[in-house]
């Protein structure tokens, strides 16, 4: 099970390793496997929208079941279909880097983070460094 203490771990350790790395300020939330909200972090400096930017990147990994890089594959292999996904996602759906599944030891799914403000693998970076401090198990669908 996704804790509140695994996802504010993760939020704050994701924006901590953007700081580390100079990188533009950033947004985090982590989705627990049902979609809702356990922890969402902005920093004071991000740009206007990136919480609902973070959202559509971790909520599309967990509607599709795919990290981020696989869903931008897909999405190039069919854009017609994740087009009208768009519609369908009540949080939109963005398939980039910097959405990341969330899995345990075993590889059951526990939930998603979304990371947004740098440039698409910037973000994942931050978020891998966020999930690794947790033990949880990343899958960037790479």
């Amino acid at each position: 099970m996704l804790t509140l203490a695994h996802a504010l771990t993760i939020a704050m350790e994701t924006l901590a390793e953007g700081r580390r790395r100079g990188f533009a300020p950033l947004a985090c939330v982590v989705l627990d496997r049902g979609g809702h909200v356990l922890a969402l972090l902005r920093d004071e400096n991000a740009s206007i929208y990136r919480p609902e930017i973070a959202m559509g990147k971790a909520a599309g990994c967990l509607g599709m079941g795919f990290g981020g890089r696989e869903l931008a594959k897909r999405a190039a292999a069919m854009p017609m279909f994740f087009n009208g996904l768009q519609a369908a996602f009540p949080h939109g759906m963005l398939p980039v880097p910097g959405g990341v599944l969330i899995r345990d030891a075993d590889g059951a799914l526990l939930g998603a983070v979304g990371v947004t403000g740098d440039t698409s693998d910037n973000d994942e970076i931050c978020a891998l460094s966020g999930i690794a401090a947790t033990g949880l198990v990343a899958d960037t669908g790479a």
